[in-house]
């Protein structure tokens, strides 16, 4: 449940249009459902404005389809699932057909997108081969309210790619940066914008990139300040962090 859906269910008890016993029944969801092998967190998105998703990898696909059932119950809000195999997102699309699938390799499966919110996002990524995390990210964005505009291939190995979408960049009120290999991009960006930056390592490159940790010292090290850097391939949890540093802007104009 998010807020817009409890003020409504408050506003309905008032007028009367809601039986107190019915509205007792939809907030009995809240604030956990625990479906014995997992509790799910209905009240997360009043926290945090952030839904909880669900993580594929080691669940079996009944307990994907019952995890995203059960957040579908709930009122309000996007509801995700990410990393998904092919089995677990036919039993999920089986149990809700209305689910998006973005990805080949990183399957994010979306239901109830929540509305564009406030914000110009860009997703940058230095190569085709960190793609996949770009997508992931790309989609979980748009499921949170926040469809990103998209630089691929503008890696630091020519470097003119990238100085032709400036502006792009420069407009942007929040930039992703996807890059493996040695990681530069992030610099590079965050050298260009003011607006916040959130780099994110992925697990592309040679022997000395050790999947991924190159990246992500280099990023972490980065000489323009204050870039946000996120786990290594972790496209959506730099979607979630995206929506945490944009969420005061939507507040602010709303």
């Amino acid at each position: 449940m998010d807020e817009p859906a409890l003020r409504a269910l408050v506003d309905g008890i008032v007028a009367g249009d809601i039986d107190p016993d019915e509205a007792v029944g939809r907030l009995r969801r809240l604030p956990f459902a625990d479906l014995g092998f997992a509790r799910v967190d209905h009240h997360r998105l009043l926290r945090t404005r952030l839904p909880e998703a669900v993580y594929g990898p080691g669940k079996t696909p009944a307990q994907c389809a019952a995890l995203v059932s059960e957040l579908l119950a709930g009122e309000g809000g996007p509801v995700l699932l990410t990393r998904a195999d092919e089995a677990q997102v036919d039993a999920v699309l089986t149990a809700h057909p209305g689910g998006v699938v973005t990805g080949d390799r990183h399957r994010l499966v979306a239901w109830r997108p929540s509305p564009p919110a406030p914000g110009a996002v860009v997703v940058v990524s230095a190569g085709t081969a960190d793609l996949p995390v770009a997508e992931e990210c790309a989609a979980a964005l748009a499921a949170l309210g926040h469809p990103p505009a998209r630089l691929t291939d503008v890696g630091v190995a020519g470097l003119h790619r990238l100085l032709a979408e400036g502006p792009a960049v420069v407009a942007a009120d929040a930039v992703v940066v996807v890059a493996g290999m040695e990681g530069a991009l992030a610099s590079v960006v965050g050298g260009l914008t003011a607006a916040p930056v959130v780099a994110v390592p992925t697990s592309v490159g040679y022997g000395a990139a050790l999947e991924g940790i190159t990246a992500l010292l280099a990023m972490l090290s980065s000489c323009a300040a204050g870039i946000t850097v996120v786990g290594i391939d972790n496209g959506y949890g730099a979607a979630c962090a995206v929506s945490r540093l944009l969420s005061p802007l939507g507040a602010s104009r709303g």
